[in-house]
């Protein structure tokens, strides 16, 4: 008897342990189970498996400018909605005149050695919430430059084509409504085909170039480069074709570079010069212009148990690209050898690194990566066969493919709805706030062509992904600005509002994520500086049926975050609010 006495008294203290450590569990969570709405309830994790919701959708096209004037070569979102455009002025000719009393740009002739007067843009804002374009002028050579964003908004666009190969330009910042600033002689060496990344610190450093086997750290406006860093790396990784030329660069998250150059790859310390590590050599071909396959960085998640830099994980993808013979076959001969066709992951700051391979649904050579709000990326624009180059591909990959990370290998890969427009050599895209995609340029000519094969592009195009499926608008996050932080300060608490249709369903954390998105430079297939960023959430609150304030933490320092404008992304089970322009520092 007594056994049994003592039996039930354990039994009772576990079910007492048990229920209490239960409730401490969600201590906060009080629903009311008649309909009504509790005010400010604090709604802690119930759905942290519940996957995003599903669409049948492929998503659809909109041709929203007829002629926007200029060929998209390159293009960076703005802070201020607009996208600064430009193209190459060595043609002396695009579709877009300057206005009445702007000074045309006296320039000499090649072949004749006479002056002559160009009274074309080269460079325009397009204004992404009216489809409007203001020309712009750039007069060294910005053809196949480089760029980002500085922390203040501006634009900072560094080499080119003879003059333009060592001038730097700037745009937008303090002054919105100017042109561009330029400043020649400003690089010591020529950055032609250069990529350009941002440091923690928010200052910039310019790698490569054709025949430039070096970096430079981009000085502040107006002054000129202090030192050039011979860079073996670049001498090492460039064959016959060249093949590591816009070398893909990636800040990781410890502060190195990560960079890439034809099928090759390291860490470089940005402060100390020195390579860091190198990492195993990539198979099956070249993946650097004019090969030209693709690059990002994979979302950085961070979860409240990683603000140290050591303990996030950063990942990259390479994909697509040609064989290293490529572009001398269709350069000599016109033969056009068919593009990559694999996809290739490796996380960067694992102990031993090794490249995880799979098979993507198409070819792909001069194609875009973009990172998408939800953490999805997204494959668009280029060619099946050919290379980088004037002439050198054929067969346009018409085919925009969705990625999803987080699936299991095999089934991370979606075919989405194909374009009506080849967007071959020089298109570019971008993610706009709308979560749409611009898509624009093309030109695999000398000059603009108004009648050919693949014709010069000054069209523009909105590509609508999966995500925007009007049956999802009822999950759809919608921010409200006015009671959300703008200015972010690393590490601090960020307090968003937003609302939502579906207001029936209580939110938890769990069915909520919080996304920062740094808008690229993109040309020839490269997104410089790109970076999705998914916040720890740490609380969401109901305030009222359908309205809700989530908390999270912003980026602890730079080298997860670098300064500057971030477009801010709710995110409900892959369903993306519209962004909202937030600064970090």
């Amino acid at each position: 008897m007594a056994l049994l006495h003592n039996a039930l008294l354990i039994l009772t203290f576990l079910f007492i342990a048990v229920d209490a450590k239960h409730k401490n569990k969600i201590p906060l969570q009080r629903i009311p189970i008649y309909g009504g709405v509790d005010q400010n309830v604090a709604v802690e994790g119930l759905n942290a498996d519940k996957p995003d919701f599903e669409t049948n959708s492929l998503g659809h096209w909109d041709l929203i400018s007829r002629d926007s004037g200029v060929s998209a070569m390159q293009i960076n979102l703005m802070p201020t909605n607009k996208m600064i455009v430009y193209d190459a002025t060595v043609y002396r000719v695009s579709r877009l005149k300057y206005p009445p009393g702007e000074p045309c740009v006296p320039y000499i002739d090649g072949q004749t050695r006479q002056e002559k007067l160009d009274c074309f843009a080269h460079s325009m804002e397009y204004d992404i919430e009216t489809n409007q374009v203001r020309p712009l002028k750039v007069v060294a050579d910005p053809w196949c430059s480089s760029g980002g964003l500085a922390p203040d908004g501006t634009l900072v666009s560094s080499g080119g084509f003879l003059v333009g190969a060592k001038t730097m330009r700037y745009i937008g910042g303090h002054c919105q409504n100017c042109d561009w600033r330029e400043y020649n002689n400003t690089l010591l060496e020529e950055r032609w085909y250069g990529t350009q990344a941002i440091l923690p610190n928010g200052d910039f450093i310019v790698i490569g170039g054709r025949k430039s086997f070096s970096y430079e750290f981009i000085p502040k406006e107006g002054q000129v480069s202090g030192k050039n860093y011979f860079f073996p790396f670049l001498y090492e990784t460039s064959d016959i074709d060249e093949n590591n030329l816009y070398p893909f660069v990636h800040l990781s998250v410890d502060g190195n570079l990560f960079i890439f150059a034809n099928n090759r790859s390291l860490l470089l310390n940005p402060n100390t010069n020195k390579v860091v590590r190198t990492f195993p050599v990539l198979p099956g071909g070249s993946r650097n212009y004019p090969a030209s396959g693709m690059s990002a960085l994979l979302p950085i998640k961070l979860d409240g148990t990683n603000g140290n830099g050591a303990t996030i994980k950063a990942e990259v993808i390479v994909c697509g690209g040609n064989t290293y013979d490529a572009f001398n076959l269709a350069e000599t001969r016109k033969v056009f050898v068919p593009a990559l066709q694999d996809c290739n992951r490796m996380i960067i700051t694992d102990p031993n690194p090794t490249w995880n391979t799979e098979k993507m649904p198409s070819r792909r050579t001069m194609g875009d990566v973009l990172i998408l709000p939800n953490g999805q990326l997204l494959f668009i624009n280029g060619a099946q066969n050919g290379t980088a180059a004037w002439w050198d591909a054929e067969v346009p990959n018409f085919t925009p493919v969705l990625y999803s990370p987080e699936k299991a290998k095999g089934q991370r890969f979606r075919v989405l709805k194909p374009s009506m427009i080849a967007r071959m050599y020089h298109s570019s895209s971008a993610v706009l706030p709308s979560g749409k995609i611009w898509v624009a340029g093309s030109n695999t000519h000398n000059t603009y062509k108004d009648t050919d094969k693949f014709p010069t592009e000054t069209r523009v195009e909105a590509f609508s992904p999966p995500y925007l499926d009007q049956n999802l608008d009822k999950y759809r996050p919608n921010i409200i600005e006015q009671f959300s932080m703008k200015k972010l300060i690393y590490g601090s608490k960020v307090g968003i509002e937003f609302s939502i249709q579906d207001g029936d369903h209580v939110l938890t954390k769990d069915d909520i994520k919080v996304t920062m998105y740094f808008p690229p430079f993109t040309t020839h297939g490269v997104s410089m500086n790109q970076r999705l960023v998914v916040l720890e959430t740490m609380r969401i609150v109901q305030k009222s049926k359908g309205i809700y304030k989530v908390r999270s933490r912003a980026p602890p320092f730079g080298e997860v975050a670098p300064p500057g404008y971030y477009l801010l992304f709710v995110v409900h089970h892959g369903v993306p609010s519209k962004g909202m322009w937030v600064h970090i520092a």
